[in-house]
């Protein structure tokens, strides 16, 4: 006998269940247990069937609603906001929040609050999430009417909502109204100075940051994003000592983690790098359990900064064999360091690289890399036709990259005033450094006339050249020293030491290229005489003779390698020398510092750093 049986249904995610005492309980339950939008609809349906919009209970489940769809489908949450007749101040801040969250709706944040406060009165709640939307669009007029209506209402003195202004503030660029904010908190939290320490750094007040970062530790303990902005600071100011501080209180903090974060990681690595211990920084990176995409480009602009490039050539093909794709900034490291060694075939292949196999489109920053590479090479046709088919607009930066290839290779008198004329119109402002470039051109011609002529020309129009500044941390102070600098306790002791050095090199033969050492008609005396004020010599001089015993091992190491004078032999010092020479230069006085237990890399854009066994010194070039 065969016994027919009816089929069991599924049974649904909803079940019906209209006993009042439990009615909110039950739905509340289920919307917990939602794990997908259909699911969440099943919930929205049963909510309109059992409960009238007008019950006392129907403001709170939909708020709930709202809530949970916020999180996955925002074109729905709109559509069940939309049916609702007086939302409460929950409902709008959940709205506004999902917007100011979204990645293409941060605009409709302020819309929202715009709409919300003619019906409701915003809370504490409502400005953080408006502000942050306001940040990200960088939507200044519309932030400071949500302030103004934050201070009606009397939020001026919530925590919450002060943190608030002071991140939209700084956002925007107006690092003063931040800082007022900030002075006027009666109640700061620990969120409110990494805030505000934050909004130093990415202004690049460097200084200011590490101050208040100082007074910030009577009230309270750095956390891992304090010590980010910290690391930060320390790299833009190449503060090496206070940074390896920093390294230290982390690896304390953090003793009992097998790994830190990735980005206090990533912090550590660009620190490093700029303040010129590359090999530190190597040693953090081979021991992070976990790297992203950042961590290999602060690696290769790393070495592509200190002029290792074969070091960033490796790096870049450990990273393309561990299936991590390089990206846009990858490619800026890369071109640099090409640039840096005046690799111009290598540069070409790698753009070319970046272009067809990893469809990258160029920016500006990778064809003034290029343009750059040509010109410093001499490759001035080369380079033009590289501008001429950029897709965008040259900017000043390439159109002078153009103008100093020109200086240095002797270029047409008449192309190289066109291109001067491309940096003003381009800056849309007059500076000195086009026509220091300028007057350069001509006094490689012996055009002295026009020389002086410039020179005129920005004296009438009020136009000063900056002076050369470097600045040298020995043992965790810096000195700072300005071209022909001689208001050092220690000036005398610095230019008897430069003397030396003259003689000593003047005696193994070395003869330095004059050609661009003044853009006046002087005799050679006067032309050695300002390449001896040059401000790295003067900061690099005086970190040499705070080191003991200096003397007798510079004297022995000049005796044995000519080229130990390449410990001044940056392109903005040796002016006039091919970029090859001066890199052959350094390499080979390198090489023999390193004989003698010193150590040297440079960057001829950013900074020099100099390291010496049981002992720190580090120039930073501050003229760019």
């Amino acid at each position: 006998m065969i016994l027919a049986t009816t089929p069991q249904r599924p049974t649904p995610l909803v079940s019906i269940n209209t006993n009042t005492s439990e009615h909110r309980r039950h739905i509340l339950q289920i919307l917990t247990q939602c794990t997908s939008i259909s699911q969440l609809k099943q919930v929205h349906a049963y909510t309109l069937r059992t409960i009238p919009l007008d019950h006392p209970d129907a403001l709170f489940l939909y708020s709930r609603i709202i809530h949970f769809a916020s999180l996955n489908d925002l074109d729905y949450t709109f559509k069940v906001f939309g049916n609702l007749q007086n939302p409460n101040s929950f409902i709008w801040n959940t709205l506004i929040r999902a917007c100011a969250h979204s990645n293409d709706r941060k605009g409709e944040a302020f819309l929202l609050f715009h709409r919300m406060v003619k019906s409701v009165e915003p809370d504490k709640h409502t400005f953080p999430f408006v502000l942050k939307g306001c940040a990200y669009l960088f939507a200044l007029y519309e932030g400071k009417q949500a302030h103004g209506v934050a201070l009606k209402l009397g939020f001026d003195s919530d925590v919450y909502v002060n943190n608030s202004l002071v991140h939209f503030y700084s956002s925007c660029g107006c690092l003063k109204d931040a800082r007022k904010v900030f002075d006027k908190m009666p109640e700061r939290s620990l969120v409110s100075w990494n805030v505000m320490i934050d909004a130093l750094v990415q202004s690049s007040e460097f200084e200011n940051a590490l101050r208040m970062f100082s007074e910030m530790q009577k009230v309270f303990e750095p956390d891992g994003y304090t010590m980010q902005s910290v690391l930060d600071a320390c790299a833009g100011l190449g503060a090496l000592s206070l940074g390896m501080w920093g390294h230290a209180y982390i690896l304390r903090k953090y003793e009992s983690y097998l790994d830190f974060d990735l980005l206090v990681n990533n912090c550590l690595l660009n620190m490093y790098c700029k303040c010129g211990s590359v090999d530190i920084a190597v040693q953090v990176f081979e021991r992070m359990s976990r790297r992203d995409l950042n961590s290999w480009n602060a690696m290769i602009l790393g070495f592509a900064i200190h002029g290792e490039v074969e070091a960033a050539f490796r790096c870049f093909d450990q990273m393309v064999n561990k299936r991590v794709v390089p990206d846009s900034i990858t490619f800026v490291g890369i071109l640099s360091a090409c640039n840096h060694r005046g690799l111009v075939d290598e540069g070409r292949s790698y753009f070319d690289k970046m272009v067809s196999k990893y469809k990258i489109r160029p920016v500006l920053e990778h064809y003034g890399c290029l343009v750059d590479l040509l010109a410093r090479a001499g490759c001035i046709d080369k380079a033009l036709d590289a501008v001429s088919n950029m897709p965008m607009k040259p900017d000043a930066a390439i159109w002078r990259s153009l103008l100093d290839g020109c200086c240095k290779k002797n270029a047409d008198i008449e192309f190289s005033e066109e291109m001067a004329r491309k940096v003003i119109e381009s800056e849309g402002s007059d500076t000195s450094g086009v026509y220091v470039l300028l007057s350069r051109v001509y006094a490689t011609a012996n055009r002295w006339d026009e020389a002086g002529m410039i020179r005129k020309l920005m004296t009438d129009k009020g136009i000063r050249k900056d002076p050369g500044c470097s600045s040298i941390e020995i043992n965790g102070v810096f000195h700072e020293f300005f071209a022909g600098d001689t208001s050092h306790l220690h000036t005398r002791e610095i230019y008897d030491f430069l003397d030396v050095i003259e003689k000593r090199l003047k005696a193994a033969g070395y003869v330095p290229d004059l050609s661009h050492a003044s853009t006046v008609d002087e005799l050679d005396n006067g032309k050695r005489q300002s390449l001896k004020l040059h401000s790295e010599r003067l900061a690099i001089a005086y970190g040499l003779l705070k080191k003991p015993g200096i003397m007798d091992k510079l004297t022995n190491t000049i005796q044995e390698e000519v080229p130990i004078c390449i410990l001044f032999a940056d392109d903005t010092v040796l002016n006039g020398e091919t970029s090859e020479g001066v890199n052959q230069k350094f390499e080979l006085g390198r090489s023999a510092l390193q004989s003698k237990d010193f150590r040297i890399s440079r960057n001829k854009t950013e900074y020099m750093h100099c390291r010496f066994s049981q002992h720190e010194m580090r120039v930073v070039d501050k003229r760019l």
